[in-house]
């Protein structure tokens, strides 16, 4: 792993992930059984056969594969679905997928090799809406959207007693956070993020860290104060893996900008 730009002090994703997914939702067997057919709007067709609580049969163009995923319900009838890949172990898929209303937000990750993209954090993350079923019948409620709504908020997340975090949503592209509780307690950055809209009071936000190669991806329900996700990153030992995390939220403050100075 390219440790260059990493202080001495700062901490691998394996030290900080040990224990952030106690206030996590659990994982639900609810989709074993069914069968998704996805388009997204990139022209994308993929087909999932949940045959076991942990285990998803999925075909797209003229690959096909069976490999390991989880699903959690964020919300009644939304999944989060978080599929990883057993021949590309660098990369990953999650699925946020409301069966009622029938609307997907798809998004791939990729830990990409050092030096790839020189500038730029290692993770790479692509969003995509999309449609669960015939894409010809249209769905309900809101298509899935990138949004500024959470610009100005600052929030704490209780992953765990000895995991607390604060957020300070920036501008479209960046937020900052630091460590209140924790073995990063201490650390700060502001790295890149991207918040989407998923529904009325849901939102899907991912960052990716510019120091250490790590992102991660969350759902927020503010009707229940509940975020739910995992991250995507190389561990100190150099391995490419995928940990969950989940936490309690608490909305701290909100800043309110003058009219022509608004952040990007």
């Amino acid at each position: 792993m390219n440790d260059q730009n990493r202080p001495a002090d700062w901490k691998h994703f394996d030290d900080f992930a040990a224990g952030i997914a106690t206030n996590r939702l659990p994982a639900t067997d609810a989709l074993r059984g069914q069968t998704f057919k996805i388009t997204l709007k990139t022209g994308r067709t993929i087909d999932l056969a949940f045959t076991a609580a942990d285990t998803v049969a999925w075909s797209e163009d003229s690959e096909a594969g069976a490999d390991w995923y989880e699903a959690l319900e964020v919300a009644p009838g939304v999944f989060f679905i978080n599929m990883t890949f057993a021949a590309r172990p660098a990369e990953d898929e999650a699925f946020i997928v409301d069966t009622r209303t029938r609307r997907v937000l798809s998004v791939r990750e990729r830990v990409r090799e050092a030096g790839e993209a020189p500038g730029e954090p290692r993770v790479a993350q692509v969003y995509s809406a999309g449609v669960l079923g015939d894409p010809t019948v249209p769905p309900t409620g809101r298509e899935p959207a990138p949004t500024r709504d959470l610009i100005g908020l600052t929030a704490h997340y209780t992953y765990s007693p000895n995991h607390v975090y604060e957020h300070i949503y920036l501008s479209s592209q960046r937020y900052a956070w630091q460590n209140l509780v924790g073995v990063q307690r201490g650390h700060g950055d502001v790295d890149l993020a991207t918040t989407w809209k998923f529904a009325e009071n849901f939102y899907v936000f991912g960052f990716r860290e510019f120091i250490i190669p790590v992102a991660s991806l969350f759902f927020y329900n503010w009707d229940t104060m509940r975020s739910t996700g995992k991250f995507l990153g190389v561990t100190s030992q150099g391995k490419v893996e995928n940990k969950p995390a989940g936490a309690f939220i608490e909305k701290k403050s909100r800043a309110v900008y003058d009219p022509g100075q608004e952040p990007v």
